[in-house]
């Protein structure tokens, strides 16, 4: 099963057919005409509630588990963004007895949450730029700013890609970036929940991807430049 979208749906789709196996879509209505819902062997309607998002019926584990349970699916590839990065998805994918093509849980409570991830940096003698915890209030976002100062970024804890990401150069912006930074981190990763770091002028974004195959074989894929994003 592809739990994803649009051409990121498709590209898994591609990679299942030519691996010989049967694939898997699901669906919101608004995306019943899309290629991934027609390109699979098998595709199923996501229900959300009324006024809901669409994008909440790609958040709903529940659901997806329960559509995969009833497909027989073997394995669920959740591309990226929406639920790739949830350390919940992927229990509950085990607890199903469903492989969960990614990281393992315990990798995802480690760095899914850019917080707990940045522990991990500390605790391993990285470098990192003055920053703060998970933020849920106005005034724990308040009190860390008037600690560091100005300029800084709030970013999302969960997801990534860019979303829930707001530079803050002016105090009368800090709380209304803060408030949309937050909403647009809950619409996209059904979290939101941010942090606050000190922003960097002009910086390197370098990324090393790393893939395992979980029996303990793990290459590098050498740098990236992700600068431009």
């Amino acid at each position: 099963m592809a739990a994803n979208r649009a051409e990121i749906s498709v590209r898994i789709q591609r990679a299942v057919t030519e691996l010989n196996s049967g694939s898997v879509a699901i669906y919101v209505d608004e995306d019943r005409y899309g290629q991934h819902r027609w390109g699979a062997d098998e595709s199923f309607l996501l229900d959300k509630a009324e006024g809901a998002t669409p994008i909440s019926a790609y958040l709903d584990i529940d659901q997806i588990i329960k559509i995969a349970k009833e497909a027989n699916v073997d394995a669920i590839h959740p591309g990226y963004g929406f639920l790739s990065e949830s350390p919940q998805f992927a229990q509950a994918c085990a607890d199903a007895g469903i492989t969960f093509v990614g990281p393992t849980v315990e990798n995802l409570n480690t760095f899914s949450d850019k917080t707990s991830a940045r522990n991990a940096a500390i605790a391993a003698g990285v470098p990192v730029v003055p920053g703060s915890d998970a933020l849920r209030t106005t005034d724990e976002v308040n009190a860390f700013v008037d600690e560091i100062g100005l300029p800084v970024i709030i970013k999302a804890a969960m997801g990534g890609g860019g979303k829930g990401m707001r530079v803050v150069r002016n105090r009368e912006d800090l709380i209304p970036f803060y408030e949309s930074a937050s909403s647009e981190a809950l619409a996209s990763f059904g979290d939101g929940s941010v942090f606050v770091e000190r922003f960097v002028e002009k910086p390197r974004h370098i990324e090393v991807q790393i893939i395992g195959d979980g029996e303990g074989n793990v290459i590098h894929l050498w740098e990236r430049d992700c600068s431009i994003q």
